[in-house]
């Protein structure tokens, strides 16, 4: 089934409603002190209160045995901080990075960045291992060789350069059989028809679940953990209106900040097989 039509058929579909099945307060104690670590940086600290890191890991079932591989982590390498210490005596940590030939000034720029902060600090991630991402044009992985692939807030980017399929398909090539891929990205209106492209940046949850399900993947279970009531959904630049980004700079930011980072969903899947 083509991206588009996965879209089209979602939206005939009344939108879904998934109780969350536990949000995953029983955190490991050392995954718990990875999180609380001093040695991570501010800025990522202060987003924790939006990102849960705890609850989602928890959610998804990372262990500290577990090979991950995270898509696109970026300079700031908020996920990076938590993980690659977490599986650096028992597990493996691969950040699937932009491949070096995109010459885009975003790719480098966030390529750069985390080599820097990889190099910076070779007592926490000696063990980091990298791989190319785009699509599916590079190997994330060993075909079969990963427990879990985890991306956050990227899938309304690959609407937007029609990659969707190619990155699942990549995705699935890489997990283990019952290998499991989680997901998390600005949730959109269910009232609203799914934008092809996802320009303000939203996706709706029955669509995200209908084309991921359509790349092969079992849909398992969704958190509300990053649930957030207050995002109306509805500026003029898209969900980069509220923070992090503030594209709207000045201008009512001290309505963006009361809102807080956006309404997300957090969705587990399996790849059959196990």
């Amino acid at each position: 089934m083509s991206i588009r039509n996965a879209l089209l058929a979602a939206l005939l579909l009344s939108p879904l409603a998934f109780s969350a099945p536990a949000t995953a307060d029983d955190v490991d104690p050392v995954l718990q002190a990875r999180i609380d670590s001093p040695q991570r940086a501010d800025k990522n600290r202060a987003r924790d209160v939006f990102r849960h890191p705890g609850p989602v890991l928890t959610f998804f079932g990372v262990k500290p045995d577990s090979t991950v591989v995270e898509i696109l982590p970026g300079a700031a390498g908020y996920w990076t901080e938590i993980l690659a210490p977490y599986l650096k005596d028992h597990g493996r940590y691969i950040a699937a990075n932009f491949e070096a030939a995109d010459t885009r000034e975003e790719a480098q720029r966030e390529n750069a960045g985390f080599t820097a902060k990889i190099a910076a600090s070779p007592e926490r991630y000696s063990k980091v291992e990298t791989t190319e991402f785009a699509a599916d044009r590079h190997a994330i992985a060993a075909p079969g060789s990963a427990d879990f692939v985890l991306t956050f807030r990227n899938l309304h980017n690959w609407l937007a350069r029609a990659e969707t399929a190619g990155a699942l398909k990549a995705f699935y090539t890489a997990l283990k059989p019952g290998g499991v891929l989680g997901i998390e990205d600005h949730r959109g209106s269910p009232d609203l028809p799914q934008d092809p492209l996802a320009k303000s940046g939203y996706v709706r949850q029955d669509a995200a679940i209908q084309l991921i399900e359509a790349a092969g993947f079992k849909f398992v279970a969704a958190s509300e953990v990053s649930a957030n009531p207050k995002d109306t959904k509805d500026y003029s630049v898209g969900v980069w209106a509220l923070p992090p980004t503030y594209r709207l700079k000045d201008v009512d930011r001290a309505k963006y900040e009361a809102i807080g980072e956006s309404d997300r969903f957090t969705l587990k899947f399996v790849k059959p097989g196990a």
